[in-house]
């Protein structure tokens, strides 16, 4: 029989009149204690939990007895557990006053390890097998303390009525030696004799960390100590005095008198603070968990600044987080949590947030994504879910269906609150969306359910910073008869074609950066056209994203090229002369610049204090970009053509200086300043350029003073 320590307790009901024993543990396999060691726990710290999680159980099984009216707590009864560490002994203890064991129950839950199943399971698994593949398979909880001990000592008494102590120890194989013992008061005492390998848990502030890691929020106040360490004293008011407290010495303070003058300018003695009873008493221990962790408590229970005060210290995070979210679900499953959405207004992928996760207040991992989505990692909060298994395999959990219902309800609570802040609250929202945004976009990439629902609540910051929604921004889509109507007026006009005209896509222009960019954004704002504000790295897969869900629109960076709402046109009178002067500067610019392959396009802009501008299409930007997040800056992203194109302003009379003294020594030197300028525009210039560059720029104003 197996009865898990991990979920449940290692503690029964059983009696047994016992004298000496000895024996060899009932296990199903040789290779069990190597696997304990090596395989089932990833983390050899984590056995502090499991020692720690049996104790909680213990506490809790005797309480319940109590509740049911088959034992009696006494009236001073306190639950605890007590870590002791010994750094000269090389041991660490730990003790609890629950519901503790009698001579047969040790007989059938610490020495009888008969899994069902699992001598089978280890002959399958044995070679092929992962740490986290082990977890959850076996009641180990235990047994967890041979990680770290050479030897494990158990002295634990029963509550019942007539039950002996008892004594239990075993060396780390398969012996063991049962005797009586002589622990006094109910409860379970563990002691571990560390192996060399892992004496740092013997250190008062290694264990301390630990425990912190593990059982900040266990539901049973937990103690550390240090064995034969000093006592600590401290003094308080006599008021304050309480009956457990363990009193040195009692301390009067005389009342404090100073001399003053009065109002009639004679000195005298007046009391400026009272005499005082104080107490020394023996330090109160100090828990190191929170037995009451805000999730916990009903949302109504919180204020904000419990929030806030909970957030600092659980995240070590004293920036004000943004807003959060409370869970509390009672059916069809059981779940509480707190989200919280910090500023993450960086780029996205660098971005690392940390959602714990708990089983009834015991620590289990950071950031399992089969439970959490994987676009919340960039969150900070805390999830409790007593349904799920404390050691569960990721495996497993992949193939969770309940697991699935976990992590879709969570995503649903967030989609909820930011929808529902974006129809209420929508000033508030437009304040958080900066900060946001980057989370909203990347859950939309991973979660098709989660973009659905925020669809209409996803905002676009346009030049002016006014937000827009997607309704606003791209209007409503084409009906879907539009296409239909289109194909029948194609057909009355010719019935022999038998081509259909695609209807026309909308652009959506954006910007990266406004400062790099502000020459295209000023020719833009003059001719009243818009764009939005798309900054991040998210932005470039999210576009795509939405244009794939939106086909009729489509989105050009504005220096993809040059639109007809900021260009003159051309008549066809003069189309034929303005082509060959365009053929012409080109060839002059090209031959200055001492190569043949740039690309150069001559256009009638509306600004005529633009001489030049750089565009680049938007399929080569996207796919430079894609090769950066995806770590191919090492390519050269010629190779998928950069269809870079330098334009030039025929209205500017730099341009039409170019065209006229094409025979000129300063040529050159006007059309490289030109290219880079252009360049500038578009995109930092590397060392080498930004340094003739600059020592261009000198050389001119060197000519001006001449």
């Amino acid at each position: 029989m197996v009865k898990s320590c991990t979920a449940g307790t290692i503690y029964d009901e059983g009696v047994i009149n016992m004298a000496v024993k000895k024996g060899s543990l009932s296990i199903s396999s040789e290779n069990i204690f190597p696997i304990i060691k090596k395989w089932v726990y990833s983390d050899h710290d984590i056995f502090f939990r499991e020692m720690i999680s049996n104790g909680c159980d213990a506490i809790t099984k005797l309480k319940k007895l109590d509740m049911m009216g088959e034992y009696s707590l006494p009236e001073d009864y306190k639950p605890e557990i007590h870590v002791i560490v010994n750094p000269e002994e090389k041991t660490l203890k730990f003790i609890d006053n629950g519901i503790g064991m009698t001579a047969d129950e040790v007989e059938e839950y610490i020495t009888q390890i008969a899994f069902s199943g699992a001598t089978q399971f280890l002959e399958k698994y044995k070679d092929k097998t992962t740490e986290d593949d082990m977890i959850g398979h076996f009641g180990l909880g235990f047994y967890s303390a041979f990680m770290v001990a050479d030897e494990v000592h158990i002295d634990t008494l029963s509550y019942k009525e007539g039950a002996e102590p008892v004594h239990w120890v075993s060396e780390g194989g398969t012996e063991y030696e049962m005797q009586p013992g002589n622990k006094e008061g109910i409860g379970t005492e563990i002691t571990l004799f560390l192996n060399e390998d892992s004496l740092q848990f013997a250190n008062e502030y290694r264990a301390r960390e630990v425990l912190e890691k593990y059982c900040s929020f266990m539901p049973v106040e937990i103690y550390l100590e240090k064995a034969n360490a000093p006592t600590e004293y401290e003094t308080i008011d006599e008021s304050d005095l309480k009956d457990t407290d363990v009193v040195v010495e009692h301390i009067h303070e005389d009342a404090k008198m100073e001399e003053r003058e009065n109002d009639k300018g004679e000195k005298e003695m007046v009391e400026v603070s009272p005499a005082k009873e104080k107490v020394k008493i023996e330090k109160r221990p100090v828990p190191i968990n929170d037995i009451h962790p805000l999730w916990a408590k009903h949302p109504n229970e919180c204020t904000k600044e419990d929030y806030i005060e909970f957030y600092r210290k659980v995240f070590l995070d004293y920036k004000e987080p943004l807003f959060w979210i409370h869970l509390n679900m009672d059916y069809p499953f059981n779940l509480k949590g707190i989200l919280y959405f910090p500023k993450i207004n960086t780029e996205y992928d660098s971005i690392e947030g940390t959602i714990k996760l708990y089983n009834n207040q015991v620590f289990i991992a950071d950031n399992i994504k089969e439970i959490i989505p994987e676009y919340l990692m960039l969150l900070k909060g805390v999830i409790d879910c007593p349904d799920l298994p404390l050691n569960v395999s990721r495996s497993a959990l992949q193939n969770d269906g309940f697991v699935n219902k976990v992590a879709d309800y969570i995503s649903k609570k967030v989609a909820d609150k930011l929808t529902g802040m974006c129809n209420t609250d929508h000033e508030n929202y437009e304040k958080y969306w900066d900060d946001i945004s980057p989370f909203v976009k990347f859950g939309c990439l991973k979660d098709q359910k989660f973009c659905d629902k925020m669809m209409d609540s996803i905002l676009f910051k346009n030049l002016d910073h006014k937000y827009l929604t997607m309704k606003e921004l791209i209007g409503d889509a084409p009906e879907e008869n539009e296409e239909e109507k289109t194909e029948e007026n194609a057909d009355a006009k010719d019935e022999n074609s038998s081509e259909k005209k695609e209807p026309e896509k909308k652009t959506i222009y954006y910007v990266t950066d406004e400062q790099q960019q502000s020459q295209y954004i000023n020719m833009f704002k003059s001719q009243g056209m818009d764009a939005v504000i798309l900054s991040h790295n998210i932005d470039s897969p999210f576009i795509t994203q939405l244009e794939q869900r939106n086909p009729h629109i489509h989105f050009q960076r504005i220096d993809a090229d040059v639109t007809d709402q900021i260009k003159e046109e051309v008549t066809e009178e003069e189309k034929e002369s303005f082509e060959k002067r365009g053929e012409e500067i080109a060839s002059i610019v090209k031959k200055a610049m001492n190569n043949e392959n740039i690309k150069v396009k001559v256009e009638k802009l509306k600004d005529e204090n633009v001489a030049s501008m750089m565009t680049l299409s938007e399929e080569s930007r996207r796919m430079q970009e894609m090769m950066k997040m995806y770590g191919m800056t090492g390519m050269d992203a010629s190779m998928f053509g950069t269809d870079t194109t330098l334009i030039l302003n025929i209205n500017h009379p730099l341009v039409q200086y170019i065209e006229s003294h094409k025979d000129n020594e300063n040529i050159n030197i006007i059309c490289q300043q030109l290219y880079d300028l252009a360049m500038l525009s578009n995109k930092p210039l590397n060392p080498e350029e930004m340094t003739a560059f600059i020592k261009r720029s000198n050389d001119i104003m060197m000519m001006l003073t001449k």
